[in-house]
């Protein structure tokens, strides 16, 4: 049996030289605790961003008249414009440093952030939004890079957890507190008040982030850039990856861009402040994607694949009984299979590239945030179409996605070991 066949691939790890490993950072050792906590703001500042307008949208639609489709592609552009961005990003940080990328990202985000409340009309909220999204493209492929290269490769999985898990935080309290903020004071008031927060976030970030020691700079050469990506996009294994990562966001990009419209309309009718505070599920996020490093250990990377879409399927198919308490239900197993199934795919697309770590990651990014557009933007006209059936609808297909691929690269492990 491979290390991939349980999980626990070393093939990162096997190219560290020992000197190299013993300077490594390493739960309890000098620095892990200011590194963890740096980029678990970051996290919080990137999710609170790029996902600020998504428990919004009702008031968004009441206020510029305009419908659900049209209101979720204040969600779609900014992680359209992610999508987009983040391999040119990543290339840059192969240049400048990791260090650097994360925080150019987040001053030009943070700023946007100030500015999105103030937009007079849908389009220029959806420019500024893309252009916010853009901007955020330099901290998710930077800051995986950055753990692989600074952390021992036994803590990798712990360590991107632990930074997913403050993607799970920030998404959570930016929606917890737009909700709260908009039900008193508006939209607008409730988009400033996270480019606030967002702004502590990123100070403390760069306070707070080691500088990196095992940093190499790399070439901009554009063919140097395209020889990598295509050595990615060959690798069987990433390209699996990478679409389970798309249709896990496809699934949870169409639930919690619709689930505000579900419950403020009837049966439930609820106000924004409740809906904004439904996200609080988000804390279960914050546990599973914490615990994907045991889950793998106990179950193997497909194993949990398999748990994480499982979980997912069960939560959809919950959260079609027209009783809030199963909803809630719903959404809390929607929200730990996504939060673990991302993080299981994520950290062994850090583990499994030799070389342009960035690059692999930004690549996972990439397929990540477009099945998030997708996801917003189709499970929007779904509902349109046919209620939180057609949303749910969406999202099982997805779902039955993750266990094809997971399936399929679990046949061609069995034919050729090696090259799980």
């Amino acid at each position: 049996m491979t290390p991939a066949d349980t999980g626990a691939s070393t093939v990162v790890g096997a190219a560290v030289p020992v000197a190299d490993s013993e300077t490594r950072v390493a739960p309890g050792g000098p620095g892990y605790r200011r590194m963890s906590l740096a980029l678990f703001l970051a996290g919080v500042a990137t999710f609170a961003l790029l996902y600020s307008t998504q428990a919004l949208l009702p008031l968004i639609s009441g206020e510029l008249g305009v419908s659900a489709g049209d209101a979720s592609w204040t969600v779609a552009a900014a992680t359209g414009g992610l999508a987009v961005f983040v391999l040119p990003m990543s290339a840059l940080s192969e240049r400048f440093g990791r260090r650097t990328v994360m925080t150019a990202s987040l001053a030009v985000a943070v700023t946007v952030g100030l500015v999105v409340p103030f937009a007079p009309s849908l389009g220029w909220l959806v420019a500024l939004r893309a252009l916010q999204g853009a901007a955020l493209a330099g901290l998710p492929a930077s800051a995986t890079a950055y753990l692989a290269e600074e952390v021992t490769p036994k803590a990798l999985i712990t360590a991107i957890g632990l930074f997913v898990a403050g993607n799970s935080v920030g998404g959570m309290s930016g929606r917890v507190i737009t909700g709260w903020v908009a039900q008193e004071w508006g939209w607008r008031v409730a988009l400033g008040v996270i480019g606030v927060v967002a702004v502590g976030c990123a100070v403390a970030f760069r306070l707070l982030l080691p500088r990196p020691r095992h940093f190499t700079p790399g070439s901009l050469r554009p063919r140097v850039l395209v020889r990598t990506v295509r050595d990615h996009v060959g690798d069987p294994l990433l390209r699996r990856l990478y679409a389970i990562g798309a249709l896990f966001m496809t699934v949870f990009g169409g639930v919690y861009t619709v689930i505000g419209y579900r419950l403020t309309e009837a049966p439930f009718s609820l106000p924004q402040g409740v809906v904004g505070s439904i996200f609080l599920v988000y804390l279960v996020g914050t546990v599973s994607a914490s615990a994907s490093g045991r889950l793998v250990g106990r179950l193997g990377r497909r194993g949990a694949l398999y748990l994480a879409g499982g979980t997912t399927a069960a939560g959809l198919v919950l959260s079609l009984v027209g009783s809030l308490v199963m909803v809630l239900l719903g959404l809390v197993l929607i929200t730990a299979g996504f939060f673990a199934g991302h993080s299981v795919a994520s950290s062994a697309v850090s583990r499994t590239a030799t070389h342009g770590r960035a690059q692999a990651s930004a690549l996972y990014q990439s397929a990540y945030y477009i099945g998030s557009s997708a996801g917003s933007t189709v499970g929007a006209i779904a509902f349109h179409a046919g209620g939180w059936g057609g949303t749910v609808a969406v999202g099982l297909l997805a779902v039955a996605g993750v266990v094809a691929i997971t399936v399929a690269g679990t046949r061609a492990a069995m034919r050729v070991p090696a090259g799980a």
